[in-house]
């Protein structure tokens, strides 16, 4: 067996609201997924085909941390959404067994160099620095299935200092959560470990270093951190 030439990096996990953590092992996010949210970005919200994109494990801010507020932009957004921790791996996943395959849900905020994002389109090339930097995925703890329930509807909603921004209900998720799953896993093997960023509702928008965020949906623990 071969030395490592640098210790192995810590595995990246987040609390649980029964007292565990939940091992990050990939995240991806589904694009434009509330019609109100594809209008403010300037496309038709009609029911095309689910796009995916990846945050690092790492890019991950526990409830009650600190967001560090991130070089080469000066226009970072909010983005709300529903997180979904998938428990039971699989590919090729039937619809109809889609839910079985999740351990619990939490809520999150998809940060976003937005500035960098509109260029990267303008130009046709990739995201990644736009939606994939140190500190992009706020995540609120996990909830388990067991104790929550699978969640259709409910509202969801996201305030900056104190002032409310964004408000909808996931019940208007354009693709369900069962319908995401089943999509994601005929693109890659799901395994456990792995979140899923569901989209945003409308009334994304900048925020400022020293902004408080608070990150809400109904029946979920709610999500705090301040951008430093």
């Amino acid at each position: 067996m071969h030395d490592l030439t640098f210790a192995a990096p810590n595995t990246v996990s987040i609390p649980t609201a029964d007292g565990r953590r939940f091992p990050v092992r990939r995240i991806f996010c589904v694009g434009r997924n509330y019609a109100e949210h594809a209008r403010e970005m300037g496309t038709d919200p009609d029911r095309e085909s689910p796009f995916f994109f990846c945050k690092p494990a790492d890019s991950v801010i526990a409830d009650g941390a600190s967001t560090p507020y991130p070089s080469r932009t000066e226009n970072l957004h909010h983005e709300v959404e529903l997180v979904v921790a998938i428990g039971n791996g699989g590919s090729e996943i039937p619809l109809a067994e889609a839910l079985d395959h999740i351990w619990g849900y939490a809520v999150g905020i998809d940060m976003t160099r937005r500035d960098l994002q509109t260029e990267a389109k303008k130009s046709g090339r990739p995201w990644d620095m736009a939606k994939g930097f140190d500190g992009s995925a706020p995540v609120g703890k996990l909830i388990p299935v067991s104790a929550s329930g699978h969640l259709a509807a409910g509202e969801i909603s996201l305030h900056v200092n104190g002032e409310i921004r964004q408000r909808g209900d996931i019940a208007e998720l354009i693709w369900t959560v069962s319908e995401i799953v089943a999509e994601l896993s005929t693109l890659v093997r799901l395994q456990p470990g792995d979140l899923i960023y569901t989209g945003t509702p409308a009334g994304v928008g900048p925020v400022l270093r020293g902004d408080k965020l608070t990150a809400t949906i109904e029946g979920l623990p709610s999500l705090h951190t301040v951008l430093v």
